[in-house]
């Protein structure tokens, strides 16, 4: 996958080295050319400098072609502005912004864009974000027969009830991360754009769990 990011900081370097390690090309946008040193010599992929929110500098960085952007500026405008505009004006569905106001992370949150509070900001977390699949691990029980995990679920799941989800994979849903706030379900909530969701499952079905979430809902179910 391609993937651009706006900010070479110490987050947008460390973010772009992860990325290029694991396969993936990776252009980094800055308006500062001097930035770039912290990308290190063995850095293969583009440096492009410029505003990180102007169509033709994405363009450039191969925003048409990306699967993900991140927006890790200092600025919270800047980085929200560029956020809207790889998801709105080109279409990228990985979109995350860092944001170092948590207030204004709910308010974007609700745009749909996923948003990282520095506070909160891991590697992991903004990782989770660009490239969503599988399952993340959080708690093993002392035996490894049951685990705790953050995992992906299709698109095709929002506007079902936690129930269905339940029925169909045969998990447990713990909590859900909505807005950046931990939410208890009931078996009535209506899973939300933008939720992560976390499951309780048996450590040998996670396979079988990881497809049927990706999968989204059976066809004619209930």
């Amino acid at each position: 996958m391609h993937v651009v990011i706006m900010g070479c900081g110490r987050v947008g370097a460390a973010l772009a080295q992860t990325l290029e390690q694991q396969g993936h090309t990776v252009a980094v946008v800055d308006q500062d050319p001097t930035a770039f040193r912290r990308l290190g010599s063995g850095f293969g992929g583009r440096r492009v400098t410029g505003v990180g929110f102007d169509q033709d500098t994405l363009r450039e960085a191969g925003i048409e072609e990306a699967g993900a952007f991140a927006a890790v500026s200092s600025g919270d405008n800047s980085n929200i502005i560029a956020a809207r505009v790889a998801r709105e004006m080109f279409g990228i569905e990985n979109v995350a912004a860092r944001i170092y106001d948590p207030k204004r992370a709910e308010v974007y949150q609700r745009l749909g864009i996923p948003t990282v509070a520095t506070v909160r900001w891991t590697a992991d977390q903004m990782l989770r974000r660009l490239l969503p699949s599988g399952a993340e691990p959080l708690w093993t029980d002392p035996s490894g027969g049951v685990q705790l995990a953050e995992v992906y679920t299709s698109p095709a799941w929002i506007g079902e009830k936690i129930s269905r989800l339940q029925d169909e994979t045969g998990v447990r849903v713990a909590f859900l991360t909505r807005l950046g706030e931990a939410v208890i379900p009931s078996s009535q909530t209506v899973l939300q754009e933008g939720d992560l969701v976390h499951v309780m499952m048996r450590t040998d079905d996670i396979e079988k769990v990881e497809a049927a979430l990706a999968a989204g809902p059976e066809e004619g179910g209930h």
